[in-house]
């Protein structure tokens, strides 16, 4: 938790460049990162040029030596840096630094490296990892971003997150991928998970979940692979990729592999086939199919946009199950333009990326659960086919108000180990959920409850082995396939709970008529006294 004088900083930061002209939040996070990455150069890069290090620079004096100076640094992040394989250099490649008053660009500085004081305050006073407040800081940050964007794109709330990490239970065997990263919380997310699952000291957190923040249980050789090797993210907007890779680095991630790619698309063919050494052939079906391809993630978490339609020839052919290709001529050149659902192709791309007894946990609309569309069917079909369903959490409206009211649902689920394209049905019966509430109020002001529940899903969650699964009076039951099958592979949560009516008892009819000639003769008497008056 930040203190108070932080977050009072970060404020006034906002409310500069607001004044400034940059009214555009995802703007101005975008100059603050850049601020926050030349800040940190001389850290892990302490050989680099004094001209380049920001404890000589930000003191200069002269107000167009200081932008000159600046901008200089930016040019040289963006080109040296970025050929050294630095991550955020890297994504920087077709930025701009845009803050060219002087006076702007000395405050920002200014408020950087006091809110940095206060970190190395925060460490001595309260004995705090520097990671852990200064991605706090990031975070904090990244809530003036959080506004529904195109294409339903929206921050998930960070304690549904941590959730999904926990009933997830990611672990150090394997990538872990977010393929619709925005601003890296997902993965975020699960690093925070792992560093939790490897501290000897470990405390609950305000929505009364586990954290630990010392990593101390981790290996050498863990530690690194866990900060260079493990988190893995693909975005279409280049301005996200730079914020969710920077993020990442402010949470202690020094290797995050984020990558601007449509991961719908055969990009992501190529970005793979690149990095195995793959031969590729972008127009040949074949070459695109190479098994090699798919299958390399371990762990996936996700919330994919979910109001956006897509064009069938921009998407690989590889995602052709639940929309089979129809082409405009016998040679089959070319594949005719067709409206594709994005959220049923990401769950397609899921199940394709994902490695045998690879898991995922993803956040899709309540439509993909009882929609009767045939794509609809059909990829919930394929999710408990190809894939074990091991679980579907129901959770309330107003989860991620005030930027949308639309209901959302938890699935998890696991790779088969036999074939991509079984047609064999799961050999598990689908674990259902119904969260009544998140922690937080429904409406537009999402305030703190008292009691948290999210404790409590992920309890039942763990010991869903244990307990009495056969009751669906309760708010979690098991259903199944055979079931669910019968219903048109439907996933809704209210389809199976049984609801008990309880009778309710009112006042005779008598004695509330009797009520309302009290209340009349009242009204009456008041009229009257006021006519006196």
């Amino acid at each position: 938790m930040l203190s108070k004088e932080i977050q009072n900083k970060v404020q006034n930061l906002w409310d500069r460049l607001w004044s400034a002209g940059f009214s555009n939040p995802i703007s101005a996070i975008e100059q603050i990162s850049y601020l926050l990455f030349m800040k940190r150069l001389e850290n892990f890069k302490p050989s680099v040029e004094d001209k380049y290090k920001w404890s000589k620079y930000s003191k200069l004096k002269n107000d167009k030596e200081l932008v000159v100076s600046v901008k200089d640094v930016f040019w040289f992040i963006k080109t040296e840096l970025s050929m050294e394989n630095e991550p955020f250099a890297q994504a920087m490649s077709n930025a701009s630094f845009d803050i060219d008053n002087p006076s702007l660009l000395r405050n920002a500085i200014e408020f950087i490296d006091s809110i940095y004081e206060d970190i190395e305050n925060e460490i001595k006073n309260k004995n705090q990892h520097f990671h852990d407040i200064q991605g706090d800081v990031y975070e904090h940050l990244l809530k003036h971003t959080s506004e529904a964007g195109k294409n339903g794109q929206f921050r998930t709330p960070r304690h549904i997150i941590h959730m999904m990490s926990a009933l997830l239970d990611p672990d150090l065997d394997g990538k872990i991928l977010d393929l619709a990263s925005g601003s890296g919380g997902f993965l975020v997310g699960a690093y925070q998970y792992l560093i939790t699952k490897y501290s000897n000291s470990v405390k609950l957190d305000d929505d009364g979940l586990m954290k630990g923040t010392d990593g101390r249980k981790l290996t050498k050789s863990q530690r690194k692979k866990l900060e260079e090797e493990t988190f893995y993210g693909f975005d279409i907007d280049r301005t996200m990729v730079r914020i969710g890779v920077m993020n990442l680095m402010m949470h202690g991630i020094s290797k995050p592999h984020i990558e601007y790619l449509d991961s719908l698309s055969t990009a992501y063919e190529k970005w793979e086939a690149d990095r195995l050494n793959v031969t590729l052939d972008l127009k040949d079906k074949k070459s695109l199919a190479n098994p090699a391809l798919q299958g390399q993630f371990k762990y996936i978490m996700a919330n994919p946009p979910f109001t956006g339609k897509i064009d069938s020839p921009g998407v690989s052919e590889n995602l052709n199950r639940i929309y089979p290709p129809v082409y405009e001529d016998k040679e089959e050149t070319m594949r005719k333009k067709q409206t594709v659902q994005s959220e049923l192709l990401f769950l397609e791309r899921m199940v394709y990326m994902l490695e045998e007894g690879g898991r995922a946990a993803v956040i899709v609309p309540e439509g993909v659960l009882f929609n009767s569309g045939k794509a609809y069917k059909d990829v919930r079909e394929i999710l408990m086919t190809d894939c074990n369903l091991d679980g579907v959490i129901s959770m309330p409206s107003g989860v991620f108000q005030p930027y949308t009211g639309v209901k959302t649902s938890i699935l998890l689920f696991t790779k088969h180990k036999w074939k991509n394209g079984s047609d064999k049905p799961q050999n598990i019966e689908v674990w259902f959920y119904g969260m009544d509430s998140d922690g937080y109020t429904l409406d537009a002001n999402r305030k703190r409850l008292k009691e948290s529940p999210l404790p409590t899903v992920i309890e039942h969650w763990k010991n869903r082995q244990k307990e009495n699964q056969l009751d669906r009076k309760l708010t979690h039951f098991s259903i199944p396939f055979n079931e669910i099958k019968d219903n048109g592979f439907e996933l809704n949560f209210n389809l199976y709970k049984d609801f008990v009516y309880e009778p309710q008892e009112f006042e005779s009819s008598e004695k509330i008529l009797k009520k309302i000639i009290e209340l009349e003769l009242g009204i009456n008497q008041g009229l009257e006294e006021l006519r006196n008056l």
